[in-house]
């Protein structure tokens, strides 16, 4: 089934049988600096206890989906712009078009495309409870 984090957090919001769960950052969070804001984040988590808004609760994240997560986020998009980049610079030497601009077009064109299967991953990602956190343990 693949490694599993354990992280604890405040239940901030409830709805239904989902909860807002506000949680600091972590070292690995800490040492990434890619998200802004202050030392917390809000994450969505599966509310199995049936946790109330105010009780700190445990909850696990499996590793696979921090990593599906992270890969279609931050490598998929860079890999795409690659691609892009090299397809545009044989189009244009194929069609006789200025190299630079031509590379440029392909790089920006396959980018945007790839920003929307981010947007479709994560609207897969937002009904599919297996991907989401879930409550292990109320700690008070």
């Amino acid at each position: 089934m693949g490694k599993v984090n354990r992280e604890q957090g405040l239940v901030i919001e409830e709805h239904g049988d989902m909860v807002k769960i506000q949680v600091g950052r972590h070292n690995d969070c800490q040492s990434c600096g890619a998200c802004p804001g202050s030392q917390h984040i809000i994450i969505d988590a599966v509310n199995t206890l049936g946790a109330k808004k105010g009780q700190r609760v445990a909850f696990e994240v499996r590793e696979t989906s921090v990593l599906k997560g992270a890969f279609m986020v931050f490598v998929l998009p860079l890999i795409a712009a690659a691609i892009g980049a090299f397809l545009g610079w044989r189009a244009g030497e194929a069609w006789s078009y200025d190299l630079t601009h031509a590379a440029i077009a392909g790089g920006l064109l396959l980018f945007l495309v790839s920003l929307g299967a981010v947007r479709l991953f994560d609207r897969s990602v937002a009904r599919d409870q297996s991907m989401k956190p879930v409550i292990v343990e109320i700690l008070s």
